[in-house]
């Protein structure tokens, strides 16, 4: 069997793509093969006509303007703006985790208000309402004493004199606001000037002066505040009776103390006479009338002077004297320039609080004492203003010498025993206590090291003696966890 002309063809183009270009077809081959498909053939042709002559334009275009033209600079991008930094890199924060939360939930607390914060740093350790202001009792005069400090000075004392009269025969006791001028050695306020030793400066002095002349009329000088502003409305008359508070007046003795000895004794109903007749008897002095009156002209024959503040300050706190701290509050209202009323402690207090740097948002003052329950203190005022005082800044170091300690003096003598026995003698602070409100704020000297400014309020209707021993466990419990306290 023969086979046709075009077969080499065919079997030709197969092989070619078996092999690969190497082998090259014969020229009758490829004329058979244009003849078979020209117009295949013709278009392919054109193409490479065509590619070859716009190669060859293009070199010629780049051979002809390479020597006419500058070089065009390559594109170049721009660097990215460089990415922030941080200033520094941010501490660490300290992971707590000793929970006080048991102790803060005790039932006799009621509804507590708390504010722990270290004492060095300044830092926020636990709060519970700490910002909200509410009723602190007689922790309030943690206040009236910074304030104290700051208006009258820690070495101020405070005077009562006695004056020459207008005539022979008259002298009159100024009264200079010192509730501590004592009848006896064995006074409550340890160290007070004594009275007998300002009738006998006063006797002799008069007696100098005027040879063979008695005295006879002693004038009663109360002139440093309206001796009828004596008693605040919102305060319990029953106080007065149960040895709390006796009113405020200019001149007093011992604080108007029924016994000059016992802290709690009860108070009279006219400090002004008890004074003025402890006088008389001190100078033998008998028949005598007594008046009120101003003194006239400034020849003073006699004075005695209190304790510095810093010691005043000390002698409130410990006891939570409030007759101490009203009369602080009236003669510091006069050395700030206030009237000395009971009304311009509202002012005075939080202005001098402010001037000692701390945010007053809320605080309301009603009187220095603590006694009235529209006082409205935030705790975490509290525990700021006793972080100043624990660095000792603008001479408030004397509250915490002046505060009690728990286990051992003042108002935490009989406290802290039992299983809160860790913290005694570690937890310095003053207390208080009215009607539906407990409270202890302080400075707690941790198991760790780290002292704590503190201040917590129990309050509401549950609040009872026994909201005393809920407050000493939570203070324990602060104790122990010290800087590792959780805010949890």
């Amino acid at each position: 069997m023969t086979e046709s002309n075009d077969q080499p063809t065919e079997v030709f183009s197969r092989r070619a793509a078996r092999e690969g270009s190497s082998k090259t077809p014969s020229s009758g081959g490829l004329r058979a093969l244009i003849a078979k498909h020209p117009t295949a053939w013709l278009f392919s042709t054109i193409g490479v006509v065509f590619l070859l002559l716009a190669t060859g334009a293009l070199f010629a275009g780049i051979a002809s303007g390479s020597g006419k033209a500058d070089a065009v600079p390559l594109p170049t991008e721009s660097a990215p703006p460089p990415r922030p930094q941080p200033s520094a890199v941010p501490a660490g924060t300290h992971l707590r985790t000793c929970s006080i939360a048991s102790a803060a939930s005790q039932p006799n607390l009621g509804t507590l208000a708390a504010s722990v914060l270290n004492a060095s740093t300044g830092e926020v350790l636990y709060d519970r309402g700490g910002s909200t202001a509410a009723t602190p009792a007689n922790v309030t005069q943690l206040l009236t004493a910074a304030s104290a400090i700051k208006i009258l000075g820690a070495g101020t004392q405070l005077s009562t004199r006695v004056v020459l009269g207008s005539s022979p025969g008259t002298i009159v006791l100024v009264g200079g606001g010192d509730p501590t001028l004592a009848t006896t050695p064995d006074s409550f306020y340890e160290g007070a000037p004594l009275i007998s030793d300002l009738a006998t400066q006063a006797k002799a002095a008069y007696n100098a002066r005027y040879p063979g002349q008695p005295i006879t009329q002693i004038v009663l000088d109360t002139s440093l505040w309206n001796a009828s502003d004596n008693w605040d409305a919102s305060w319990a008359s029953s106080e007065r009776a149960n040895g709390y508070m006796s009113f405020i007046t200019p001149l007093m003795v011992d604080g108007d103390r029924d016994d000059p000895t016992d802290s709690e004794s009860a108070r009279g109903d006219d400090p002004v006479m008890r004074a003025a007749q402890a006088f008389a008897s001190a100078a033998g002095l008998s028949g005598v009338t007594f008046s009120t009156g101003t003194a006239i002209g400034a020849t003073t024959i006699a004075e005695v002077k209190s304790q510095p503040i810093s010691t005043l300050v000390g002698q409130m706190l410990t006891t939570g004297d409030n007759t101490l701290a009203e009369m602080l509050a009236r003669v510091m209202s006069k050395r700030a320039q206030f009237d000395g009323s009971s009304a311009s402690i509202a002012q005075m207090i939080p202005a001098t609080i402010k001037d000692l740097g701390l945010d007053t948002t809320g605080l309301v003052i009603a009187d220095g004492s603590g006694e009235s329950a529209n006082n409205l203190v935030p705790p975490k005022l509290i525990a700021q203003l006793l972080v100043k005082v624990k660095a000792n800044e603008a001479d408030l170091g004397a509250i915490y010498s002046g505060m009690a300690v728990a286990g051992e003096s003042g108002n935490l003598y009989d406290r802290f025993s039992g299983d809160n026995a860790a913290a005694s003698g570690k937890v310095v602070g003053v207390t208080g206590w009215i009607t539906n409100e407990r409270s202890l704020a302080g400075i707690i000297n941790a198991a760790d090291g780290t002292p704590l400014a503190f201040a917590f309020y129990g309050l509401g209707d549950v609040i009872s003696t026994d909201t005393k021993d809920a407050l000493d466990t939570l203070a324990t419990a602060a104790f122990t966890c010290g800087n590792n306290l959780s805010n949890n």
